[in-house]
């Protein structure tokens, strides 16, 4: 296993040497790394549905969104960001039991016991102090989350925009007490930053991890310029002349928002959102509704991998949703 522990805050620039890393490194790469304030949307989100941009834009916070599903989070310099590649060699596809095991532990001997709770988040006296995501191609897995140290909890809830159902399903009165920081649990840890060289002390001793040499090429400038571009950051999809359908529902496995636009029987776009996560890009499932008939859609999607573009979820499910 190689490490990489960034100096980088921008966070365009930080998921794009991740992704970078993703696409082209060799072998099993460990990297920590820490953002500026940023609210970083999944890849299927809808930013202006999940983020007080009135709020972020008064504050200077960053908008970002990653290639990972799932929901939105919150980075500052009190959160520290892990990440694992992996050739998934013996790993099923969107484990999260099997990444999050070594952070677990390794928190587990600092004196935090943390467990996996749902989906895909560590929590401590249930409380939330870790989100993670997951993304699969080509036989490599990415895998990221954060890590709560000292963040600021006030601005996290403010700068998020968190669906009531989500709430509710959870039995808890707000994000704000929903969320804990890990300093609570780690007196002798002094700061995000000690955190980080504690994580890469033991898996230098128990791994014989070695240090990655920092990455430099123009694929990961582009990358950082995509990730800072509008069109990134709000896709213009599902904008179309006609009547509009709109379906939303919570699930186990996140919450999924079907949005079809119509002129009479024809669909003319599409768009899905959510904080699920998949293995292939949910554009191809939206393409594959626009130009058929609405009455056609039963039976293009039992003729169709659901599970493939939102993890979790049956045919059965979407073709009743979108009823």
């Amino acid at each position: 296993m190689k490490y990489l522990k960034l100096c980088s805050t921008d966070p365009y620039r930080n998921l794009a040497i991740e992704e970078y890393l993703f696409l082209h490194a060799e072998g099993d790469v460990f990297m920590l790394w820490q953002n500026e304030p940023t609210v970083v949307i999944g890849r299927n989100q809808n930013a202006y549905a999940e983020v007080n941009r009135e709020y972020t834009e008064s504050r200077g916070i960053h908008i970002a969104r990653r290639i990972t599903g799932g929901g939105a989070v919150y980075h500052d310099l009190g959160n520290l960001n892990y990440t694992f590649i992996s050739s998934g060699s013996g790993v099923r596809t969107l484990d999260f039991a099997a990444f999050t095991a070594p952070i677990v532990e390794v928190l587990g001997e600092l004196g935090a016991q943390v467990a996996l709770s749902g989906r895909n988040d560590l929590e401590i006296d249930g409380r939330k102090i870790s989100g993670n995501a997951q993304y699969a191609e080509g036989g490599r897995v990415l895998h990221h989350g954060t890590l709560l140290f000292d963040t600021d909890l006030d601005v996290l809830a403010e700068a998020l925009i968190v669906d009531e159902e989500k709430i509710k399903a959870r039995s808890v009165r707000s994000t704000r007490s929903r969320v804990a920081n890990l300093r609570e649990y780690l007196p002798r840890v002094a700061s995000a930053a000690e955190l980080a060289e504690r994580i890469l002390e033991v898996l230098r001793e128990r791994y014989g991890a070695e240090e990655l040499p920092l990455p430099e090429s123009e694929e990961i400038d582009a990358l950082a310029a995509r990730n800072s571009s509008h069109g990134w950051l709000y896709p213009e999809r599902g904008v179309a002349a006609g009547h509009e359908l709109r379906a939303k529902r919570r699930y186990p496995f996140g919450t999924v928002e079907v949005k079809l636009s119509a002129v009479g029987e024809l669909i003319s776009s599409a768009q899905i959102s959510g904080d699920f996560f998949g293995t292939e890009p949910i554009a191809e499932l939206e393409r594959l509704f626009v130009g058929a008939r609405l009455s056609e859609l039963p039976t293009l999607i039992r003729g169709t991998d659901v599970g493939a573009y939102i993890y979790g979820m049956s045919t059965e499910e979407l073709t009743e949703l979108i009823k």
